[in-house]
C-alpha cells in the first residue's frame, strides 16, 4: 500500500504547494509511483503541475462526494506523476459533508481504492485546519510541515501541531510527524538562522537536513505548469527537492541519514541527492547562482 504525507500547514505563502508539486516530482524521478491530491479550493498544485483546474472533470470534489471515483478522476502529468485535481468546487463538497456521517474518513475510503497503484501519495492541503484538512489528517501516515524560518511561522506551527495531536488521538493513532522542512531559507538572513536553531533544538531530529533555500526558478516554475525538474533541474531549488526526496525514502526505508560534513549541515546549498534507484545519499555541490537564480 502506498505511503500517505499530508504536507500541510494553516500558515499560507510557506511553500507548502510548491513543496507538494516538487515533492512529487523529485520522487516520481526516482522511479517512484506518485500520486498528487490537491485538497486546496485555489488548485494551485492543479495548475504548477500543468493541469487545467476549471477544465477537470471529475476532479477531487467529486472524490469526496462519492460521484465518481479517484482512478475516474487523476491526470497524468509531465513530471511522470498523476494528480487528482482541484479547485473551488472543494468549498462545495466541504459545506455538503458538514453533515454526512464520519465526513472526516472520505478521502481515506477514497484513496484506500488506489493504495495499491502508487508507493506515495501526497495531499497538498488548504492553508487552514478545516474539514478538508481534517480528512487529508485522517488519511496520512504522515505530515511534512514546510516552515519558513520567521517569527510568526513559528506561532502558527504549534496550533498545527496541537491538531495533529488531536487527530492523533480521535481519528488516527498512526498519524506521525514526517519531518519540519525548511523552507524558503537564505542563510544570510540572521532572524532565519535562529529561528532555525531554535527548530532545530526544540524538534531535533524532525527537522529534516534538507533546506530549500529562497530560489527566483522556484517562484517561476508554477507560471509555466511545471515542477522545477522540468524548468531549471540545474537550478538549487530543483537539487534542494531531488535531495529531499532522497531524504524522504532514506526515513521511509528506516535508513539512517545520508552523511553530512559538520559545516555543512545548515549550507542550502549543499544537497543530499538520492543516486539510483534513490535510496543512498552522496553530496553535490548546488551550482553557482547567476543572474537567473
Amino acid at each position: 500500500m502506498a505511503r500517505i504525507i499530508a504536507v500541510a500547514n494553516q500558515k499560507g505563502g510557506v511553500g507548502k504547494t510548491t513543496t507538494a508539486v516538487n515533492l512529487a516530482a523529485a520522487l516520481a524521478a526516482a522511479k517512484r509511483r506518485v500520486l498528487l491530491v490537491d485538497l486546496d479550493p485555489q488548485g494551485n498544485a492543479t495548475m504548477a503541475s500543468g493541469v487545467d483546474k476549471h477544465a477537470a472533470r471529475p476532479n477531487g470534489c467529486a472524490v469526496l462526494l462519492e460521484e465518481a471515483t479517484v482512478a475516474d478522476a487523476v491526470v497524468a502529468t509531465d513530471g511522470h506523476y498523476d494528480v487528482l485535481p482541484g479547485n473551488g468546487d472543494l468549498t462545495a463538497a466541504e459545506l455538503k459533508l458538514m453533515d454526512t456521517l464520519a465526513r472526516e474518513h472520505r478521502l481515506k475510503e477514497q484513496l484506500a481504492t488506489v493504495g495499491g497503484r502508487y508507493d506515495t501519495i501526497l495531499i497538498d492541503c488548504p492553508p487552514s485546519l478545516n474539514l478538508l484538512t481534517l480528512n487529508a489528517l485522517t488519511a496520512a501516515d504522515g505530515v511534512l510541515i514546510p516552515v519558513q524560518c520567521e517569527y510568526f511561522a513559528l506561532e502558527g506551527l504549534s496550533s498545527l501541531l496541537e491538531t495533529v495531536k488531536a487527530v492523533r488521538q480521535r481519528l488516527n493513532p498512526k498519524l506521525e510527524i514526517e519531518g519540519l522542512l525548511r523552507t524558503m531559507y537564505d542563510v544570510r538572513n540572521n532572524l532565519g538562522n535562529e529561528v532555525s536553531a531554535q527548530l532545530t533544538t526544540h524538534f531535533g531530529d524532525k527537522v529534516l537536513r534538507s533546506i530549500i533555500p529562497r530560489n527566483v526558478r522556484l517562484a517561476e516554475a508554477p507560471s509555466h505548469g511545471q515542477p522545477i525538474h522540468l524548468y531549471d533541474r540545474s537550478s538549487r531549488g530543483a537539487i534542494a527537492y531531488i535531495g529531499l526526496a532522497g531524504e524522504v525514502i532514506r526515513r521511509e526505508r528506516g535508513l539512517p541519514p545520508a552523511p553530512v560534513e559538520p559545516h555543512e549541515a545548515d549550507d542550502p546549498t549543499d544537497i543530499t541527492e538520492p543516486s539510483a534507484p534513490g535510496v543512498h545519499g552522496v553530496v553535490l555541490k548546488a551550482p553557482a547562482a547567476n543572474h537567473q537564480d
